[in-house]
């Protein structure tokens, strides 16, 4: 058991994984990493979805990594969810996704109660996109965040290069084919395959993302180089290779 003296010197990650499946298990996969790297780590998050990868963190602290599991309670009534709808894969209508993720922002207010009180303090913040507020948090202490992607950096890209350019303003068919710019590769959507990602009732919502994720010291996506090598290049022009 380490003392205390011990426990100040190591790096200590708060582990901040948005609530949907896809995001989840990469982060929780990450965390683990982290751990047998020897570095202390404290995954943030709600009761059903601590529920769900318990067994799994319970054989990594079983093996003698340091790893803790602290559970916020989901505001579900108070933003018009269902009850116990505590991850996004369980949203029984794409309809309800602003009033998951305006859920998700609530927990600002007791994450910023706990954060002191974490042993040691924390060093580094990994937080999924989707959490901006946790910006707010690592600048308050003076640590670095570092931002987790949940999705391939060709989409980053596809989205980057739509919301810079004026393309959309020029398709009036939802089922009308357009190219997005400053691709790689020749890509071709229509409007109604990208309504979720650009909803204009959600677009407040990932100004706000995107801000948070340009200021934060660096950033992890769910990929590797090998897979789509030009979106990497491509997708780091984008980030000033952070």
């Amino acid at each position: 058991m380490a003392t205390r003296t011990q426990e100040e010197q190591q790096l200590h990650f708060v582990v901040f994984p948005f609530m949907s499946q896809g995001h989840m298990t990469p982060m929780i996969d990450i965390a683990r990493l982290l751990a047998q790297r020897g570095v202390i780590v404290t995954i943030i998050t709600t009761p059903q979805n601590a529920a769900r990868f318990k067994a799994t963190l319970d054989r990594a602290v079983e093996s003698g990594l340091f790893i803790r599991l602290l559970e916020l309670q989901f505001p579900c009534a108070e933003f018009g969810l269902p009850e116990g709808c505590e991850s996004f894969d369980m949203l029984p209508s794409f309809s309800l996704a602003l009033n998951f993720y305006q859920a998700a922002d609530a927990l600002e207010t007791p994450v910023k109660k706990l954060f002191p009180e974490l042993t040691p303090s924390p060093t580094c913040i990994l937080s999924d996109v989707l959490f901006p507020f946790t910006l707010d948090i690592a600048n308050q202490f003076q640590i670095p965040r570092i931002v987790f992607h949940g999705v391939c950096c060709f989409r980053l890209v596809c989205l980057h290069n739509l919301r810079i350019s004026n393309v959309l303003d020029h398709v009036s068919s939802e089922t009308e084919y357009f190219v997005v710019p400053n691709m790689p590769h020749k890509v071709e959507f229509t409007k109604c395959q990208i309504t979720q990602v650009m909803a204009e009732n959600l677009k407040q919502f990932s100004e706000e993302r995107k801000k948070a994720d340009l200021e934060s010291y660096g950033v992890i996506v769910n990929s590797f180089e090998e897979m789509e090598p030009e979106y990497v290049k491509e997708y780091k022009k984008t980030r000033e290779d952070k």
